[in-house]
């Protein structure tokens, strides 16, 4: 690893401890902000459950962006940074409550999923506690706008902040209603997985955190548009391939997760569509048996792998996984006709340790 690509590791993890203590207080102070926060059991205990999720950890991947982005115009500290911050995580936070909802999931970040907790709380009660689970996480999504809206910052740079944001949140439903569509449907839709991934990765996750440190620092964003969205894309594309790679082809003791969970879950990912295509018979057979079933075996898991293994959809995959990277790299290496150098390699270094991180 090269000196630039070790100092933006060294300054994303500053990014993450900062930015949690910041969360913390946060959380600790919103109870007494909100209007009715006491009155009655469940609001608390909303507030109890996203707290809970929102600090249990993630990588913050998001939080580093946007300062990383606003760094490419200055090294100064920049007002409203933290808010967005908040705005994005909060937001997050929103995405996994539903995606623990729809997945039916137990278990996020190591502890019990905020549906599972509410189920737990409430077991005689299930459709009250599928209830109040969507009211934590519609809950987050509303705070990740108020958080801006009440950001101390000039007029024109908020509403700038809250037009990116309230964007994304919209962009992050669609994606999930995307999402939902892209397992039921045929998987020879090819351009149904690019745009699960335009919305879920691209836009949420990699561009609105260029956009908002960017802004932010007070840069305008209407020539550099066109090229950030390219990046966002590629990255994006890179990114998601890589997850999808690891599900089916990564060490289980390495990414802390068991193999084929999105088969195990129906999901039409990358690896399961090139799969489906390529096999006939007593193969497909067994792909499309495996799809879709939560009691699926680790041996019909390790069976479908081999499959996998022998048509070479591994080898095909990192290749793509490698091409979107390098394109990626490429792109924000243009940006250093108008931008800082520093910063601008943390964003060309990004796509390329993506190709071979393995949780």
């Amino acid at each position: 690893m090269n000196s630039s690509a070790l100092t933006a590791l060294q300054r994303a993890a500053q990014h993450q401890q900062r930015f949690d203590a910041a969360f913390e207080k946060y959380f600790a102070e919103l109870a007494g902000n909100l209007d009715g926060a006491r009155l009655g059991r469940f609001t608390p205990r909303c507030l109890e459950l996203l707290a809970d999720l929102s600090l249990r950890g993630g990588k913050r991947i998001r939080v580093a962006l946007l300062y990383e982005a606003a760094r490419l115009v200055t090294d100064e500290d920049v007002p409203g940074l933290l808010e967005a911050a908040l705005s994005l995580e909060l937001l997050h936070s929103h995405a996994l409550v539903l995606d623990d909802i729809i997945d039916d999931s137990p278990v996020r970040r190591g502890g019990p999923s905020a549906y599972y907790a509410c189920r737990e709380d409430l077991p005689g009660h299930p459709q009250t506690a599928l209830g109040l689970a969507m009211m934590v996480g519609d809950l987050a999504g509303f705070l990740a706008l108020r958080v801006l809206f009440e950001a101390d910052l000039p007029a024109a740079r908020k509403q700038a902040l809250l037009d990116v944001q309230l964007a994304v949140t919209t962009d992050t439903v669609v994606g999930q209603i995307l999402d939902l569509e892209r397992d039921v449907v045929s998987p020879a839709d090819d351009g149904l997985l690019e745009t699960v991934c335009e919305y879920k990765t691209t836009r949420y996750s990699l561009l609105a955190p260029l956009r908002l440190g960017l802004l932010a620092a007070g840069e305008e964003l209407a020539g550099h548009e066109r090229s950030l969205h390219r990046y966002a894309t590629l990255a994006g594309l890179s990114g998601q391939m890589r997850d999808d790679y690891l599900d089916l082809f990564g060490d289980p003791d390495v990414t802390g997760k068991p193999l084929g969970g999105d088969l195990r879950a129906g999901r039409l990912t990358y690896p399961v569509r090139d799969l489906l295509a390529a096999t006939d018979g007593d193969e497909h057979d067994t792909v499309k048996a495996a799809l879709g079933n939560p009691a699926c075996t680790p041996r019909t898991i390790e069976r479908v792998r081999s499959i996998a293994y022998r048509h070479d959809v591994h080898s095909r995959l990192q290749s793509a996984i490698d091409r979107y990277a390098e394109e990626a790299s490429a792109e924000a290496a243009s940006w250093r006709r108008h931008w800082r150098g520093d910063a601008v390699a943390v964003f060309e270094h990004l796509p390329v340790w993506n190709t071979t991180r393995v949780k």
